[in-house]
């Protein structure tokens, strides 16, 4: 099969390197790409959301099948467009990663068919949206309602901090137009879960649970990203956990989804709170996570393409997934200055030497190369160094063993990612 996986990320890096090694694969493309990335896909210089680009070069190159990396192109519609080229797409439809991209469909439809979450309202009046937040306990949880990078949601301590946060969003624009309309949540208490399930419309197949680590600095602090690492598996996700987020949230999901006639087929990621009565919703995303996605590429035993074209042909009531019983762990290196303004253009060094470790893999997730043939950094996070290990200690001590190896001084990394899960009994 000729392949062409749309983006340029980690997430994107981690699927080629997983869909490369697929017998079924002939050929794989990526657009745009990465520096990285062009070790295991040929990497065509289209942006990953100029929609008739892309369906001209896989009608071009007669494309047997493409994967959809990120949300962006997912929400304005590429599934729908490669369809209707008659090219069979990995990745929702534009209304069912509607999930995604309005946080206030996404809770209204959690409401609809009874699914766990916090309770909460939607607002286009800033004026509103502080009296409502007034009415809830801190802290108070402000979310813009469209696509933000990850960044669009303000958890404030105090009710000061609620009304700023809305005022920045709403009326200040910081996130642009996702902040036109609101969502003002009730703040849940627990530990947050990743949870991935392939979806076919009708059926749902859980994959392995993962973990990551929002926020940019050890502890847990400071300002949240886009992610700075991630573990699988997650200790927290016991078979029962998993039982519950299966009937009480992904199923309800897919079941709602196809009576409002927006059939989700692609995966369906629910970030999940666990809490004291139980597992409940904060969001949906309709893609796979990054970092997230490199933690399970690398623990998958299955050949993912089989298991991709199944969820795209609603083949997924019988599917099954094998998963290695080793653990996985993410660390993301990222330029200084991250999640503000990241400086790009610093040069990377030794990432061979690191790659050769071992069970190591380094995914790139914004790198570039200059004019002289060295890896430059090109974005916020630029490098999610992966490994696994038979605990999750022993992927983090061969995680950070392979970061140690590399010489970016332009860089930095959280030095606890796993920390949750080795601190435990």
């Amino acid at each position: 099969m000729r392949i062409l996986v749309v983006g340029s990320g980690g997430r994107e890096h981690a699927l080629c390197w997983k869909i490369a090694a697929s017998p079924l694969c002939d050929k794989l493309y990526c657009a745009p790409g990465n520096a990285g990335i062009a070790a295991d896909a040929e990497c065509v210089p289209i942006n990953a959301e100029d929609i008739p680009a892309l369906v001209a070069f896989a009608q071009t190159e007669k494309i047997d099948f493409v994967v959809v990396g990120p949300e962006g192109p997912l929400v304005k519609g590429l599934a729908d467009a490669l369809e209707a080229a008659g090219i069979a797409t990995f990745g929702p439809s534009a209304k069912a990663a509607e999930l995604e991209g309005s946080k206030g469909f996404m809770k209204d439809l959690a409401a609809k068919y009874h699914v766990p979450t916090a309770a909460y309202q939607r607002f286009r009046d800033a004026a509103a949206a502080k009296a409502f937040a007034a009415t809830l306990p801190v802290p108070v949880v402000v979310k813009a309602d469209g696509l933000a990078a990850g960044k669009g949601v303000v958890i404030a301590q105090t009710h000061t901090e609620a009304n700023a946060a809305i005022d920045a969003m709403m009326l200040d624009r910081h996130f642009g137009e996702a902040g036109a309309e609101l969502v003002v949540e009730e703040f849940m208490t627990g530990e947050e879960l990743s949870f991935f399930a392939l979806c076919d419309g009708t059926h749902a197949v859980p994959l392995a649970s993962a973990q990551d680590h929002k926020q940019v600095g050890d502890g847990d602090t400071g300002p949240n990203t886009g992610g700075m690492g991630a573990y699988s598996p997650a200790p927290i996700s016991t078979p029962e956990i998993e039982r519950r987020i299966m009937a009480e949230i992904i199923l309800p999901t897919v079941a709602g989804m196809a009576a409002e006639g927006r059939p989700f087929k692609g995966v369906l990621f629910a970030g999940i709170m666990v809490t004291k009565d139980g597992p409940k919703l904060i969001e949906f995303n309709c893609r796979f996570g990054d970092p997230e996605c490199e933690v399970l590429m690398l623990r998958l035993k299955s050949d993912v393409l089989p298991a991709l074209m199944a969820a795209r042909d609603g083949g997924l009531k019988n599917f099954d997934l094998r998963w290695f019983d080793a653990a996985a762990v993410t660390v993301v290196m990222a330029a200084n200055g991250y999640p503000g303004k990241p400086e790009t253009g610093t040069v990377i060094r030794n990432l061979d030497a690191a790659a050769k470790l071992a069970d190591v893999a380094v995914f790139h997730a914004g790198t570039k190369l200059n004019d002289a043939g060295e890896i430059i950094a090109a974005g916020g996070r630029v490098l999610a160094v992966s490994a696994t290990g038979v605990d999750v200690k022993l992927a983090q001590q061969r995680a950070y063993q392979a970061v140690d190896a590399i010489d970016w001084p332009g860089g930095f990394c959280r030095r606890d990612i796993a920390h949750r899960a080795i601190a435990r009994p």
